[in-house]
């Protein structure tokens, strides 16, 4: 069995979605959001990523860690912080020893949906679709983290 822990990062939310593979095929393992709020400062919503996604990441164990890397047009700001955020996080997979697999938004889509221009519907349809989950999984960083799970475990050269 090959688990991987997907990763959606932020800094509002968290996306994570560990998907396991084993010759039955792939299933969840556990999903969800770890959210930061707004009253809090900057340094304790990087406090909270860091220790819940390590929390995540002791009690799931898995063999690799399969990260969005990111993307941002215009808003430089945002993505300032959740470059922060992804960083936090990277530092985390340093720690505990695991391969980290970065990949785009495209090829999350292309893996997952056969198209690098699939919608945020249409992967979520096909994450409950592949993983064969009553409903799809909310919010949409979680079925983002799940989606980047399975591309990372469809394209894992190290186990």
């Amino acid at each position: 069995m090959l688990v991987c822990l997907g990763i959606d990062p932020g800094l509002a939310r968290v996306g994570y979605g560990a998907v396991a593979r084993t010759e039955m095929g792939l299933f969840p393992v556990c999903y969800g959001c770890i959210e930061t709020f707004p009253d809090m400062t900057f340094t304790q919503r990087l406090m909270k990523i860091y220790s819940d996604v390590q929390g995540k990441i002791s009690v799931i164990r898995p063999d690799f860690v399969s990260i969005e890397r990111l993307f941002f047009g215009r808003n430089t700001t945002t993505a300032e912080y959740v470059w922060q955020a992804r960083g936090v996080i990277m530092l985390l997979t340093a720690q505990n020893n695991l391969p980290v697999t970065e990949l785009t938004p495209n090829n999350i889509k292309r893996t997952v949906c056969g198209s690098g221009k699939a919608g945020k519907h249409e992967i979520q349809r096909r994450v409950r679709d592949i993983l064969t989950l009553d409903e799809i999984p909310r919010p949409d960083d979680t079925a983002d983290a799940l989606a980047a799970a399975v591309a990372g475990l469809s394209l894992y050269e190290g186990g």
